[in-house]
């Protein structure tokens, strides 16, 4: 029984929709989803419903391409509205989400509380000497504009940094009130500033995250976090806990002659450091 992660499936692309298929059954083995499925609902329940046999159980958490304003079942939907309504399609299915109680690990490495969080980001995520306020033009001076800035409606909030502030407060106080135990944290976004690796867009960082998360490593007894978002593969360790970022991406960013089943993260049991699973990069070991 291991606990298993995948992000970024990006199944608009017909490419990473017929991989999708060749991923092999696991049914003793979770699956963490860990957002950027696809665009619309029919995305969404179009990997649940291929991977959800597959697997003894399946845990997602959101990414920005999931809450982008898309029409589903004859509406438009943004915002909240659209994340009840991907929720919803999960709960349908027996898929865990940031809404439901946190599930125990009980099986090897564990046991262990699995945290699936959803916390956007609020723009924080840039050079010191660039204020908030101005950190969309920064990028834009180096030629970065990010889709969510169209694409993705924070209503029923005044704004993103708001909707962001909301669920960092909610998220905080559910984890404030576990026992305190060891905890696998899961969200899409990374956690700490020094995590971004992006070195062809390097201007891309503040739709990367809040610097609010600095600390919640400790603050919450990880021992494992999971993320997405950055299409930049790669495990690195801060205070001895072992951050996993574990993106497919896009066709262009993953190895396609390896093949998808050879991309799925092992988050638990920990793997062996002298077997680096492939297109992983290992930095600062404790």
């Amino acid at each position: 029984m291991r606990l298993l992660a995948l992000s970024d499936l990006h199944v608009g692309f017909g490419v990473n929709r017929a991989a999708l298929a060749e991923i092999d059954p696991h049914p003793d083995d979770w699956l963490i989803l860990a957002g950027d499925l696809g665009e619309t609902g029919d995305h969404m329940r179009h990997v649940l419903d291929t991977l959800g046999p597959k697997f003894a159980r399946l845990i997602w958490v959101p990414g920005n391409h999931e809450l982008w304003t898309s029409r589903e079942d004859g509406e438009l939907l943004g915002g909240e509205a659209k994340y009840q309504h991907l929720v919803a399609l999960c709960r349908a299915r027996g898929v865990l989400t940031p809404e439901d109680p946190y599930p125990l690990w009980i099986g090897e490495g564990g046991p262990h509380r699995i945290a699936p969080m959803f916390l956007l980001f609020d723009y924080s995520m840039r050079p010191d000497d660039v204020a908030i306020a101005d950190a969309v033009r920064w990028a834009a001076d180096g030629g970065i504009i990010a889709s969510d800035e169209f694409r993705l409606d924070p209503a029923p909030h005044q704004n993103l940094p708001a909707w962001c502030a909301a669920r960092l407060a909610y998220t905080q106080a559910r984890l404030a009130a576990e026992p305190r135990m060891p905890t696998i944290l899961i969200n899409h976004w990374p956690l700490r500033e020094e995590l971004i690796y992006l070195p062809r867009v390097p201007r891309y960082t503040p739709w990367c995250g809040t610097r609010a998360t600095h600390d919640w490593h400790r603050r919450f007894d990880a021992r494992v976090v999971v993320t997405g978002h950055l299409h930049t593969r790669r495990t690195d360790w801060i205070d001895g806990v072992r951050f996993e970022e574990v993106s497919l991406g896009y066709p262009r960013h993953w190895r396609q002659e390896l093949g998808i089943n050879q991309h799925l993260r092992t988050i638990l049991p920990e793997p062996e450091a002298s077997e680096p699973a492939p297109e992983r990069h290992v930095g600062r070991r404790p």
